[in-house]
C-alpha cells in the first residue's frame, strides 16, 4: 500500500500533536486518569447518550452506593434503577449490573481484559469495549462514537455518517487504522475530548485545534460539511392521560411495563387512541390494576418526551372508592425520596400536589 504524504491523517506527527494537546487542555473529569476498570466501564456507559454535565453526580453518587463492581453484582435490580433514576436509558443500568453479576460468577469478581470475553459481557458493545479496554488496559482497539466519527470525517473529508452502515463501517476502519500502540486509551480520550471542546457539529474553534494541519475540510474550507447530516425521524405525537390518586400525603403509583422505562414508577396512566374518552380508557386501565376510583380532570396538560415521542398528559385526579390491592405492581410513595425510581412524568405530576 503506498505511503501518504505528510500532513496527512496518518501522519505520526499528528499522534504526538494531538496527546500533547491532550495533556496540556483536557478537562479535570472525574474519571480521568482512572485504570480501575469498573469505574472507567461506569463513566463510560453513563457517558452514552448522556452530557458529561449531567453524568458527573450521577458518577459520584453511583459510587458513592455501589463501590464496587462486587456491590454493584449483588444490588437488586430495583435500587440500582432508582440511583439511575434521571439519567435516563435505564437499560444501560440494568445491563451493567447484569454484567457485574456474570464478572463475579464467571470471572471471580475481575472485569475480564481479554477482548472477547469482556465483549461477550451483557451491554457490552464495540464502542463500550474498545473504550474500557484502551483505557483501563492498554489495548490498542478504537472506540468511535459521535465526537470522534465527526472529527475523523473532517480529517479526510470523508461523507461517512456513523448511524449509516456503510459510513460506520469506514469510520470503525479508520479508527482502527489510527489507534496508536503506546497510550491508545489517552488516544482515544484525546479524540473524544477534541471532538466535545474544539471540533464542534457547528461553528468548530479550528484555530485552536491542534490537528488543523491535517484536517481536510479545513483545508477545503468545507467543515461544515463534514459529516453529512442524517436524515432526521419523525417525531411522535402521543396523547396520554395519567391519574394523580393521593393519600397522607404520599402518591398511588404503578410500576411501568413494556419496552420503555420498564421497572419504573408513575402514576397510573394510559395512551389514548385518536378521540379516545380519556376518563373511559383510565377507567379501564384502572380495573386492570384491581382498582376503582372516582375520577375528575385536574385541568392540567404536562407535555415531556421520550426519545422521538412528544407526550401530551392529560391529568386527572382520582379518589379511591375500593381498598388498595395487595400487588407488586402498586405502591403509595413520598415523592422527594430519592431511593424511589420515579419517571420523568411522575416528578411533574408530584409537582403538582399541594406543597408542605
Amino acid at each position: 500500500m503506498p505511503q501518504e504524504a505528510p500532513g496527512t491523517a496518518s501522519d505520526p506527527a499528528l499522534r504526538r500533536a494531538l496527546l500533547r494537546w491532550y495533556d496540556g487542555h483536557r478537562r479535570p473529569l472525574p474519571w480521568r486518569g482512572e485504570r480501575d476498570p469498573y469505574r472507567v466501564w461506569l463513566s463510560e456507559v453513563m457517558l452514552q447518550q448522556t452530557r458529561v454535565t449531567t453524568a458527573t453526580p450521577y458518577y459520584h453518587a453511583f459510587l458513592d452506593r455501589f463501590p464496587t463492581l462486587e456491590s454493584l453484582a449483588r444490588a437488586r435490580e430495583a435500587d440500582v434503577i432508582a440511583a439511575w433514576a434521571g439519567l435516563g436509558y435505564y437499560r444501560r443500568a440494568r445491563n451493567l449490573r447484569e454484567a457485574a453479576r456474570v464478572v463475579v460468577r464467571e470471572h471471580g469478581g475481575r472485569v475480564p481484559g481479554e477482548p472477547a470475553a469482556f465483549a461477550g459481557l451483557p451491554g457490552v458493545g464495540r464502542y463500550t469495549a474498545g473504550a474500557v479496554l484502551s483505557i483501563a488496559f492498554d489495548h490498542a482497539l478504537p472506540a468511535l462514537d459521535g465526537n470522534v466519527a465527526r472529527v475523523l470525517s473532517r480529517w479526510r473529508a470523508l461523507r461517512a455518517a456513523l448511524r449509516e452502515s456503510r459510513g460506520a463501517q469506514a469510520l470503525w476502519a479508520l479508527a482502527a487504522a489510527l489507534v496508536p500502540s503506546r497510550r491508545p486509551g489517552d488516544w482515544n480520550q484525546a479524540l473524544m475530548e477534541l471532538g466535545a471542546t474544539v471540533c464542534a457539529p457547528r461553528a468548530p474553534r479550528c484555530g485552536e485545534c491542534p490537528a488543523s494541519r491535517w484536517c481536510r475540510a479545513f483545508a477545503l474550507g468545507r467543515t461544515a460539511e463534514f459529516p453529512p447530516l442524517p436524515a432526521r425521524r419523525a417525531g411522535e405525537k402521543v396523547r396520554q392521560a395519567v391519574v394523580l390518586i393521593e393519600r397522607r400525603g404520599r402518591m398511588l403509583v404503578a410500576r411501568r411495563e413494556g419496552p420503555l422505562l420498564a421497572g419504573l414508577w408513575e402514576p397510573p396512566g394510559v395512551e389514548l387512541a385518536p378521540r379516545r374518552s380519556a376518563r373511559r380508557a383510565l377507567d379501564e386501565r384502572l380495573a386492570g390494576l384491581g382498582l376503582r376510583a372516582r375520577l375528575a380532570p385536574a385541568g392540567t396538560t404536562l407535555r415531556y418526551a421520550i426519545t422521538h415521542r412528544d407526550i401530551r398528559a392529560e391529568v386527572w385526579r382520582g379518589e379511591l372508592v375500593v381498598p388498595l390491592p395487595r400487588s407488586a405492581r402498586l405502591r403509595w410513595v413520598d415523592p422527594s425520596d430519592p431511593d424511589v425510581a420515579l419517571t420523568a412524568l411522575a416528578r411533574k405530576v408530584a409537582g403538582l400536589r399541594p406543597g408542605p
